[in-house]
């Protein structure tokens, strides 16, 4: 990747990366949050029964006059029995805690119930509760949300390194072709640039304009004038141009004659059969669709071959008798800047510029086609 791909990617990837991991800690700590109080309503609930249940006992065995019997109680939960001062009348010390709370808190790692149910039946003023169990839950929901974000965090980088890639495939896709477009063009332009200068510099150097020396020059002038109006083709095509009534007829033998000299140079011969047909359609763009098909079947035919060009009945076909196209490359073949063979040259935006023009205006393009044979292209008014 070139320094601007790799930032596009890093970059792309930062920001995925980045937003997936604050909504992965928003939700673990919304996800904590909302457990953290279940649990809580859950540890308080149940130590709230235990402490019901026990002074139920104290109040019962006070008004019965019989021996307390305590009521089976989870040992996870410490009980302590207290008279009105705060003295331990039975259970465990309670060291420092403060029975005027009266109520359900936390202190250190233990969560702390008071109850002063037992209403001083044999003197006994409040029941303490205590547990741990709670701490220990929460400690173990934190370790098992740390290691689920852990894990889907690294699910995140794999699927945003998995993103990018995919993220990026289409654009290096784009790169390649614009680096391979510009190669093709340097190229394209290099050939007719060089036989401009070697006819002009032929040419003066005799200081005789002979008939060669001025068809290389119309010629590579020619050349040089399709690519660019293909290039401005390419950068303006989003602008409709307006639509007359032409006649398509003149406009294609304008064509066939623009190209004379470079089917002489090839000793190629065009057959043409047509007749008059009004067509609503710019007539740059008419110049445009003719002239990349008749340049591309000169392009492609063999040398000292023929052109068949037709136009009548709403129709137009041109055959030539060139390299052919592969069945499973047809398909392919309008792409823009798709090249199926480095046989002839050119930048791979002639047939492109062609079904853009006949979706433009409603044309139908078909193209039949045999290898080493050659390929017929018929458009539909």
């Amino acid at each position: 990747m070139n320094d601007l791909e790799k930032r596009s990617f890093y970059s792309f990837l930062l920001l995925y990366i980045i937003s997936s991991f604050l909504f992965i800690v928003l939700s673990g700590f919304w996800y904590f949050i909302a457990q953290k109080s279940s649990l809580k309503s859950s540890d308080y609930f149940q130590m709230r029964h235990i402490s019901d249940k026990i002074s139920s006992s104290i109040i019962q065995a006070h008004m019965q006059g019989v021996t307390l019997e305590f009521p089976v109680i989870d040992p996870i939960y410490r009980i302590s029995l207290l008279d009105q001062q705060g003295s331990v009348v039975h259970g465990e010390e309670t060291g420092k805690i403060d029975v005027s709370k009266n109520d359900y808190y936390q202190w250190k790692d233990e969560t702390i119930l008071v109850s002063d149910a037992p209403q001083e039946h044999l003197s006994i003023a409040f029941v303490v509760v205590r547990s741990d169990q709670l701490h220990r839950l929460l400690k173990s929901l934190k370790t098992d949300i740390l290691a689920m974000m852990a894990l889907i965090a690294s699910a995140t980088v794999m699927i945003a390194w998995i993103l990018s890639k995919l993220f990026m495939r289409p654009l290096r896709q784009r790169i390649e072709q614009i680096e391979t477009f510009i190669k093709d063009v340097t190229h394209e332009l290099n050939t007719p640039i060089t036989a401009l200068s070697m006819a002009t510099g032929r040419a003066m150097k005799r200081e005789v304009y002979d008939r060669k020396a001025l068809r290389n020059i119309s010629i590579s002038t020619k050349q040089l004038y399709d690519i660019y109006a293909s290039l401005t083709y390419l950068n303006f095509s989003h602008k409709s141009e307006r639509a007359n009534e032409v006649d398509l007829e003149q406009v294609l033998l304008k064509s066939i004659d623009y190209y004379k000299e470079l089917c002489e140079s090839k000793d190629i011969e065009i057959h043409i059969e047509s007749q008059t047909h009004l067509f609503a359609i710019s007539e740059d763009r008419a110049a445009m669709l003719f002239g990349n098909l008749i340049s591309n079947a000169i392009k492609y035919s063999m040398a000292r071959s023929e052109i068949s060009i037709t136009l009548k009945d709403r129709g137009f076909a041109i055959e030539d008798h060139g390299i052919g196209i592969d069945k499973a490359r047809l398909s392919k073949i309008f792409e823009r800047y798709n090249r199926e063979t480095e046989y002839a040259g050119g930048f791979g935006v002639g047939l492109s510029i062609v079904q853009s023009i006949c979706d433009e205006y409603d044309i139908e393009v078909n193209v039949t086609s045999e290898p080493d044979k050659g390929s017929i292209f018929t458009l539909t008014f």
